[in-house]
């Protein structure tokens, strides 16, 4: 882990390092250190990890649909994660992307059964890849962190 993450309280640091290593992987559309980065990210604490990266898409999601969002929008977000990442990483479900937009977004179905860590990591990774465009991940995950300290201390 690198001292980028340093500010960052203790739990924080190692899914930031690891989402940071598994984003730049999937940017770079490695495969080989995609599936290291995921089993990384996969190991960390889930309830964290999964309040992380998915506070990280709605942020991303904000940011790209400032105006909101609708049907449409979700479908072509979904659509542009699952071509661009079939390409190279043939382990995409559509289905779990779709899980992940839904839970980012608030409208999770309570009987859908929880994620498995590894797709969760992985496919949150596709995600948060796909909609950083031109940003860097520690911009945002620092905006996602700092959303989730204001929503605890306010709860």
């Amino acid at each position: 882990m690198t001292n980028q993450w340093r500010q960052l309280p203790a739990p924080a640091r190692p899914i930031a390092a690891a989402t940071d290593a598994a984003v730049a992987a999937a940017r770079a559309q490695d495969n080989a250190a995609l599936t290291a980065a995921v089993a990384e990210l996969a190991a960390q604490d889930q309830a964290q990890s999964g309040l992380i990266l998915g506070t990280t898409v709605r942020v991303l999601l904000e940011l790209a649909h400032p105006d909101g969002l609708d049907g449409d929008d979700i479908r072509a977000v979904l659509e542009q994660t699952v071509r661009s990442a079939a390409k190279w990483a043939p382990d995409v479900d559509p289905h779990v992307v779709l899980v992940l937009l839904a839970g980012a977004l608030g409208v999770h179905d309570d009987e859908e059964p929880p994620l498995k860590p590894d797709a969760l990591a992985l496919h949150s990774t596709l995600l948060i890849a796909r909609l950083l465009g031109p940003r860097e991940v520690k911009e945002v995950l620092t905006t996602a962190l700092n959303e989730i300290e204001r929503t605890q201390l306010n709860d």
